[in-house]
């Protein structure tokens, strides 16, 4: 079994009965917000996908595709695209960010799932690391992208993290914003290389940590440099608050 692995699912007509590879759904039963990005703050509800491909020294969700650590059968079930709409429309909270894992390696599959959310009056945010370009089926009103291309100090090496044709869809989508993960000076350095590179627009810099002394460290490291480069910034809201607490 392989961190990528495809759903094989024949879905029926209308795509209800499609399923995706689910880690786990949070946001109904105990509320939260989106603790990153330019919806930071916002009431949200999560729905994590497994599977990811690329594997992040520093990724805080191993559990979606790391299977020397943990057991897939217990980290990961199939559920159908009625199943979660049903769960998303039992809040009155309209925002839904999809997130993973890479959630892009199931994009057939979100297809449906997004049509039905938007139809019902949702608002979706993908959380992707923005090296799979997206369906033109996704490119709808209500749809937005948080692409976070991931640098080599994040533990992957760029060569197959930055995929250039992948970044310039999400570009020419006018429907994304590119957030990085950054701890130091040379990761901003390397986000403006990649930025000016790609024509990368908004950036939006996170600072690196999954306890608040660290985030509020780095933040103090990077925050003068992010306003001199006029980019945006944003904390990790769910770390400051629910001290990185898994479902939060």
């Amino acid at each position: 079994m392989t961190a990528s692995e495809p759903v094989t699912d024949e879905p029926t007509a209308d795509g209800s009965g499609s399923r995706l590879m689910v880690s786990e759904c949070f946001g109904v039963e105990v509320p939260t917000f989106q603790g990153e990005g330019p919806s930071c703050g916002h009431p949200a509800l999560f729905i994590r996908l497994s599977r990811c491909n690329l594997t992040c020294t520093k990724c805080d969700t191993k559990y979606t595709w790391d299977w020397s650590q943990f057991d897939p059968r217990k980290e990961s079930t199939k559920r159908s695209v009625a199943d979660l709409v049903a769960w998303a429309a039992s809040s009155p909270v309209g925002l839904v960010v999809i997130t993973g894992g890479e959630p892009l390696i199931q994009q057939t599959r979100l297809v449906p799932l997004v049509r039905a959310l938007t139809a019902g009056g949702k608002r979706v945010e993908f959380e992707t690391n923005g090296t799979i370009a997206p369906a033109p089926e996704l490119m709808a009103d209500g749809v937005r992208f948080n692409v976070s291309p991931k640098l080599d100090s994040f533990g992957v090496k760029e060569a197959k993290s930055i995929v250039p044709d992948a970044l310039e869809a999400f570009v020419v989508s006018g429907r994304a914003a590119f957030k990085f993960v950054a701890s130091t000076m040379a990761d901003l350095d390397r986000i403006a290389e990649l930025a000016d590179a790609h024509r990368l627009a908004p950036v939006w810099v996170m600072p690196e940590g999954t306890t608040p002394e660290a985030i509020t460290a780095t933040t103090q490291v990077l925050a003068d440099s992010v306003a001199a480069r006029h980019w945006h910034f944003t904390t990790r809201l769910h770390v400051l608050a629910f001290a990185d607490t898994r479902g939060r």
